[in-house]
């Protein structure tokens, strides 16, 4: 299979309950594909149900790469994302099968299609004067801040994300330049695919939101608090843990370490999963050459079968 004709890679986009995952297994029942999650919490063993993972019957049906391939004492970043996708996708492509990326990290998906931009290291004393500023200012002044000089970079972190905020501040600090020059200077080799980009999601905002707090209720009785409180137990993880810091983990997290009552845990878990939400669509709207799909229309899917189709065929044509 040469590389002189780029190679389809379908990339399935979309925020938190929009029924991502689903999609995946329908194609998966259908079609010669193989499934690539994009996803920064799936990545981390005996986080379950807060994650949305499938249960282990279906993934020994229906395998997904990139998912269960760290402890959660362990970081993963974008950049070891992005290798090993590309490495699960030729091996896909070398089966014969399509390779189907889904899933909600944006990051991800970004530093797979566009590569990572050289960021500067971290310079403690510059985070220490941050911090200083952030406790007599507060994080949402710092991130009218950062809004005033990179309002792209704003849009997408919430005005208390302190470490996010101190982090888009810092490397303008360092180098003069805001994250968004830094990532759209980035050069990348490019790859040889040719990526079909497909946002899947409710058209009404109101729906999903109905949608996430179906969810977490859900997730709630199945007994997403053991998991949590499994975590908690092993007495190796703290909340500054990427995998804790996970949206539903943290919140329940800080309710085991006595922060404030479960209902009330319940609550920002779920305020937080709409956040994450807002960002991500804030992302995708962003993104040029990318095809919506409404995930609460019945016909919604019939585009991405037709996508498939045709990339079926293609495979046998290179």
């Amino acid at each position: 299979m040469g590389d002189s004709h780029p190679r389809d890679v379908i990339l399935i986009m979309g925020p938190t309950a929009s029924g991502k995952t689903d999609l995946a297994l329908r194609l998966a029942k259908r079609f010669p594909v193989a499934l690539i999650s994009v996803d920064s919490a799936m990545v981390y063993r005996g986080m379950n149900i807060g994650t949305g993972k499938p249960d282990p019957a279906t993934l020994a049906r229906y395998p997904h790469s990139l998912v269960d391939i760290r402890d959660p004492a362990e970081a993963y970043s974008a950049g070891q994302f992005r290798s090993d996708a590309i490495a699960h996708i030729e091996s896909a492509l070398q089966k014969g099968r399509v390779p189907v990326l889904v899933g909600g990290t944006m990051l991800y998906f970004r530093a797979l299609t566009q590569g990572l931009a050289e960021l500067p290291a971290a310079d403690p004393a510059i985070r220490a004067h941050i911090d200083a500023e952030a406790a007599q200012q507060g994080w949402p002044a710092l991130h009218a801040q950062l809004a005033s000089i990179d309002p792209v970079a704003a849009a997408r972190i919430q005005p208390n994300d302190g470490q996010r905020i101190q982090r888009a501040l810092e490397v303008h600090r360092i180098s003069g330049r805001t994250l968004t020059e830094l990532h759209l200077a980035a050069h990348v080799q490019p790859l040889p695919y040719r990526f079909h980009a497909y946002a899947w999601s409710p058209a009404d905002r109101e729906q999903l939101y109905a949608r996430i707090e179906q969810r977490f209720t859900q997730m709630m009785s199945r007994g997403l608090l053991d998991e949590v409180n499994a975590l908690y137990r092993r007495g190796d993880l703290t909340s500054e843990l990427p995998a804790i810091r996970s949206v539903g983990y943290r919140q329940l997290w800080e309710h085991l370490a006595g922060s404030y009552p479960l209902e009330e845990g319940v609550r920002r878990a779920i305020l937080a999963t709409r956040h994450l939400a807002r960002r991500q669509l804030i992302w995708l709207r962003g993104l040029r050459d990318i095809n919506w799909l409404d995930a609460l229309e019945l016909t919604a899917a019939d585009d991405m079968y037709r996508c498939i189709e045709g990339a079926s065929a293609n495979l046998f044509k290179h």
